[in-house]
């Protein structure tokens, strides 16, 4: 039930410390800003619900006859209904909501297109439910926790990563889990240029197995040495079996787009739970009861539920009905005004934190600007914008106030957090930050810049041209939504033209990966051992604007040889003196040059729980140290081991 936690806000948004490079399993990372997976496989993605569907409903009036066969058939369709709700009893099913948006299209952990948000979402804080990664991030402390990997350790000049594994981990077939299974997932994801293997073959040159449960990872030592990305393999990547791999391979003939198109349903795996229901209206997974995690090495039982499920919702809004009326117990969700829940309407509904936030904010949703659009590739412009906008409008109405302010937590590359804060001197970046919704002085920078309306028709040009553009977000992701409409109105108080755009969700992807937009919106990442770092490559990466296809950052294909030198020494540099310096000296380029721009903070993962079947959920005042990451996520789903069922 709701506890009284009365916290100011740098206790509520934990901290991940995240630029030290810790011996054991005290962990130095989402080890990755970027994401492995396909986008619905993303914490991001699967905050928000799928877009509406746009074609008609037809519907037809009931006929009053009523046929034998007809009344069998509807008598068996119950029985096949009641026969599926009888599979997953209530008192043995956690249910979620928020992650799963469709029926399951694959369990491949290299595929480039999976959906699978109910078990597959391998970033810093991966869902750790049926595959597995070598360690777990806790984004309470930003340390690593054992798994696979019991501990870790680096030699002195970080160019050597050795690993000791679990002598009891096991795959679902019973065979022992080796060093050998973890450098041949390596070697595949490399062999195939998955999203993992194209990432991090380019900072690790090679995993090798020493011996059965030791493993070396070589740092590559040239211009792309970097101890903080390879680390970030310990916690970002899941396990795969080395014999199961190449049965993969063998039946796909070693093609590569065939292999990473394989849907995996006869999967092998090491963690607590595997596939057992999906279609149209649900997503189930079973518990292992041989799970190898019952060992005392490890959580020393099973986890609680028997079955996590994931009814398939069309919107937000059916999930949320869902959880008001018990059908839900852990909700990732954004929901408005989430307090009215237990407040006004009474319910059993609880959230991290008692009072706004509500959640531990560590994400930063941004806009980006594309830099190689006519307008938008003048600063002015990008900044001008950034200063006109209602940013407490975003926050009250957009958010509900599930953020804090920027006048609480000033703009900078690092998140609301004391372990990211600290490394920036905000005394040296004060004379560049904005106050909200300063459109006097947004329309003044645009004057003296020589950026008019010459011909009187209310919008400024450049080289003749309007300034008009879009800004856009997925259709259905309402928080979002409404924070772009702000965005556009600030343009009209300044003369600049900006309509929203809000397509289908595959659509806004392709736009915002291939840099085809004016002004995107997308999720700097939230807590992981590599921040601040990876909110610095989010912004600023050139590597990321080179991709085809960029899931990563600087989408908007923003250049500056200076924030790309900081880049290149950051994950090498272990004086916190100079890390100040490197950090605040990005964050002087961001908010000078306004290549993204912030908009709110929030969690990474919204965690919103009804405690009407089952409760003990991680709470921020518990001294558990437990994250709220839904009972899924990294660290997080040590609360699996805890749950109760309500009497």
């Amino acid at each position: 039930m709701k506890k009284n936690l009365q916290k100011v806000m740098s206790l509520l948004c934990v901290s991940a410390l995240t630029m030290s490079m810790m011996v054991g399993c005290g962990g130095s990372t989402s080890g990755d800003t970027t994401t492995t997976e396909a986008p619905a496989a993303t914490e991001e993605a699967s905050t928000e619900a799928p877009a509406e569907e746009t074609a008609e409903e037809t519907t037809e009036e009931p006929t009053e006859e009523t046929t034998e066969e007809a009344t069998e058939e509807e008598a068996a369709e119950e029985d096949t209904a009641s026969s599926d709700a009888d599979a997953t009893p209530r008192n043995e099913t956690l249910y979620e909501a928020g992650q799963q948006w469709g029926t399951i299209n694959d369990w491949n952990p290299m595929s480039a297109n999976s959906n699978n948000g109910l078990a597959l979402s391998a970033n810093e804080q991966a869902r750790e439910l049926v595959y597995e990664t070598l360690f777990m991030f806790n984004s309470l402390d930003g340390k690593l926790y054992p798994l696979l990997g019991s501990e870790y350790s680096w030699n002195d000049d970080q160019t050597e990563l050795t690993v000791t594994l679990n002598p009891d981990a096991k795959w679902s077939d019973g065979t022992q889990f080796t060093a050998e299974d973890v450098a041949y997932t390596f070697d595949t994801h490399v062999k195939y240029q998955s999203s993992t293997g194209a990432d991090f073959s380019t900072y690790i040159d090679s995993i090798e197995a020493v011996d059965d449960t030791t493993v070396v990872i070589k740092a590559k030592t040239d211009d792309n040495f970097n101890p903080l990305k390879v680390s970030s393999f310990l916690n970002s990547v899941y396990m795969m079996q080395k014999a199961y791999l190449q049965t993969v391979e063998e039946r796909n003939g070693e093609d590569a787009d065939a292999v990473k198109q394989d849907t995996m349903e006869d999967l092998v795996h090491t963690g607590p739970y595997g596939p057992y229901l999906s279609n149209d209206q649900k997503a189930v997974i079973i518990r292992d009861d041989n799970y190898w995690g019952q060992a005392d090495s490890m959580w020393g039982k099973l986890p609680v539920p028997k079955y996590i499920a994931h009814t398939i919702y069309k919107d937000n809004a059916a999930g949320q009905v869902a959880l008001s009326q018990g059908e839900v117990d852990v909700c990732q969700q954004f929901i408005t005004d989430v307090q009215n829940l237990w407040l006004e309407d009474g319910l059993p509904i609880s959230t991290w934190l008692d009072d706004a936030p509500y959640g531990a904010c560590e994400a930063i949703p941004s806009m980006f600007f594309n830099t190689e659009r006519p307008g938008l590739d003048k600063k002015e412009v990008r900044r001008a914008i950034a200063m006109a906008v209602d940013y407490d409008q975003i926050i009250a109405s957009a958010m509900s106030g599930q953020s804090p302010t920027f006048a609480e937590y000033p703009r900078s590359v690092v998140g609301p957090t004391d372990g990211e804060r600290k490394y920036v001197d905000f005394d040296a970046i004060a004379d560049l930050q904005w106050d909200n919704a300063d459109v006097d002085g947004a329309n003044k920078l645009l004057d003296d810049a020589g950026i008019v309306d010459t011909d009187g028709d209310g919008i400024r040009e450049v080289d003749g041209t309007n300034l008009s553009f879009k800004a856009e977000c997925p259709t259905g992701w309402s928080d979002w939504n409404a924070s772009m409409e702000i965005v556009a109105a600030a343009g009209q108080n300044i003369g600049i033209d900006i309509q929203t755009y809000f397509p289908e969700a595959s659509s806004y992807y392709d736009d915002m990966t291939t840099c085809n937009f004016d002004i995107c919106m997308w999720s700097a990442p939230g807590a992981g051992m590599m921040n601040p770092y990876s909110k610095g490559m989010f912004y600023f990466s050139e590597e990321y604007a080179k991709l085809p296809s960029n899931w990563s950052g600087n989408f908007g294909h923003y250049m500056n040889d200076d924030a790309e030198k900081i880049l290149k020494a950051i994950p090498t540099e272990t004086d916190e003196s100079k890390l100040v310096e490197y950090y605040t000296e990005l964050s002087k380029i961001l908010l000078d040059e306004c290549p993204a721009v912030a908009l709110m903070y929030r969690p990474s993962l919204f965690y919103a729980v009804n405690e009407s079947v089952w409760t003990n959920y991680p709470a921020a005042d518990d001294g558990r140290n437990i994250p709220p990451t839904d009972c899924t996520d990294g660290y997080g789903i040590a609360a699996l081991y805890d749950l109760e069922l309500v009497e």
